[in-house]
């Protein structure tokens, strides 16, 4: 007679919606959204789907609930008593960081606006710059293209992050023969391009998304 296949044991503890919030983040940062399903969360987790549709309706559940928890931390994060332009500058760096180590926030973000997610990254950078004295003519537009810089600067990063990591260059490798192509260019031309090769080459991107963040906040003060 034939023997039996093992069944992979099935978990006896309580499993919570925390517990599988965690194991769906750990799939999405080391493969990426399109390895998340069900069926792999089950495999994960030990469990069966009657478990996991206890706690979440379906994959854009999880994957909006993994988005609010991670946005949650930066919000936490950032100190409540700060100046508002400091504050900023936090709350900024802070989504940048988050998106930087676990890339499909970006783009989870941008599905569905009325979550908790990104509703609680435009109250908070809309009450800063309330703080800051900005008009109220000017509110929405100044939140909104900040909004955007950060949530859009953030996910390209992140996106050129992945694709480098997949590919056969790193990063220093990619930027030093962009560089040699802009440096090669007619400076007539293209005058800006040709000098910015070498900056091109060294740059750092955290560094040069928070100097749009202060070129931003530089740009608002005269609002006033």
């Amino acid at each position: 007679m034939a023997a039996k296949a093992q069944r992979t044991p099935r978990r006896t503890d309580a499993l919570s919606k925390e517990r599988i919030i965690e194991a769906a983040t750990e799939i999405l940062d080391t493969d990426g959204e399109n390895a998340l399903t069900l069926r792999v969360l089950t495999t994960r987790l030990n469990t069966g789907y009657g478990a996991i549709y206890h706690h979440v309706a379906n994959k854009s559940d999880v994957l909006a609930a993994a988005t609010d928890e991670v946005i949650a931390r930066v919000m936490t994060g950032v100190v409540i008593d700060a100046p508002p332009r400091e504050a900023l500058r936090a709350v900024a760096l802070g989504l940048f960081d988050a998106i930087d180590a676990h890339p499909w926030v970006g783009a989870q973000l941008s599905r569905e606006p009325w979550r908790p997610a990104l509703l609680e990254i435009y109250e908070s950078i809309g009450r800063l710059l309330d703080a800051l004295h900005v008009p109220e003519r000017a509110l929405f537009d100044a939140a909104g293209a900040l909004v955007n810089y950060v949530l859009g600067v953030a996910g390209q990063n992140a996106a050129n992050a992945r694709a480098l990591a997949h590919g056969e260059a790193d990063r220093s490798v990619f930027l030093a023969t962009a560089a040699a192509h802009w440096s090669q260019l007619d400076p007539d031309k293209y005058p800006f391009v040709h000098k910015a090769a070498t900056q091109l080459r060294e740059h750092d991107d955290r560094e040069q998304f928070l100097a749009g963040v202060d070129i931003f906040l530089a740009g608002i003060a005269t609002l006033r």
